[in-house]
């Protein structure tokens, strides 16, 4: 469904997107992220032909964004980050509208705007003027636009930003539904909301793509799977030096709380797990030991190994 290739965007002499190839297959959901000023939007509005390239090459369903600028775009839905709505418009006064401006009229119009508001969830405020809504339904409308030409691909900027956890959840469910016939490329900070909805996930920073991959094999890749917490009552030297003598361990931090005890975060090697060790020590030292679990990395762990900047 999209093909990049080699694709940079110059504005003087900064490279806000440097030469990023990558391609997302009909029928996939993508989370698209980065750290602020990573080059996400840029990306997107290139591939929906707001901006042009300096250089290299992208398709959508087989045209070329640049040189089949009107073909490509029929193909694509796009939310961006900040919604931009006529306020005096109804609902679906500015949907029937919208989808007269991308070509659909008479009976092909009010069946695809009928279709948008079931799905998207806006009967109950259809005719409702959008400056009285709520900014969760704001979001929804600006859904519905993206959706009313029903397009192949749809690419959402931020579509959670400035809604509240319920919202957010409504806007997720409804993502979810959309996938069962579209392909989707999202961009989201809001990171456990991609692990619990996309089947990959692309992480550029600096106008560079540092992984590609399904959140299970980026979480599993990651060297924070390997960190060990345990609470001990013990000297904290002599505990962190007993403890970084075991096998597979390569750095110990201690941590000091109350009544002696003592946080030690352990990293070990990539696919080990010292637990049982840390333990035998304990009872070998009569260290009173009141918990010990090894950190699951989650993706929130991998963006921040990949794009951090220590």
């Amino acid at each position: 469904m999209i093909e990049v290739h080699q694709l940079t965007k110059r504005y003087a002499r900064h490279a806000a997107v440097r030469d990023i190839s990558f391609s997302v297959a009909r029928g996939e959901i993508v989370g698209f992220l980065g750290p602020n000023g990573a080059g996400k939007t840029t990306t997107l509005r290139m591939l929906t032909g707001y901006l042009p390239p300096t250089s290299g090459s992208a398709r959508i369903a087989g045209f070329d964004i640049f040189r089949q600028s009107i073909e490509a775009r029929r193909k694509i839905g796009y939310m961006p980050e900040n919604v931009p709505l006529y306020e005096d418009m109804r609902v679906r006064e500015y949907l029937k509208f919208r989808a007269q401006l991308k070509g659909l009229n008479g009976t092909d119009s009010r069946r695809r705007v009928g279709s948008v508001i079931d799905s998207c969830g806006l009967q109950s405020v259809r005719r409702k003027m959008i400056k009285t809504l709520s900014k969760g339904y704001r979001q929804r409308v600006g859904l519905a636009d993206a959706l009313v030409h029903d397009p192949e691909l749809l690419i959402l900027d931020e579509p959670t930003n400035g809604l509240d956890p319920n919202q957010i959840r409504q806007i997720r469910e409804l993502i979810r539904q959309l996938a069962e016939s579209h392909t989707v490329l999202i961009s989201t900070h809001i990171l456990h909301e991609v692990e619990m909805t996309c089947n990959r996930v692309i992480i550029i920073d600096n106008g560079k793509i540092k992984a590609t991959d399904t959140p299970a094999n980026l979480t599993q890749q990651m060297r924070a799977a390997g960190r060990i917490q345990v609470e001990i009552q013990a000297d904290p030297e002599v505990a962190a030096g007993a403890i970084n003598r075991l096998e597979h361990v390569k750095k110990v931090t201690p941590e000091a709380l109350e009544d002696d005890w003592t946080r030690f975060t352990v990293w070990v090697d990539s696919g080990t797990d010292a637990r049982e060790r840390i333990a035998r020590l304990a009872a070998q030292f009569g260290w009173p030991l009141r918990s010990i679990f090894r950190h699951i990395a989650t993706l929130e762990d991998v963006f921040v190994e990949l794009t951090r900047k220590d």
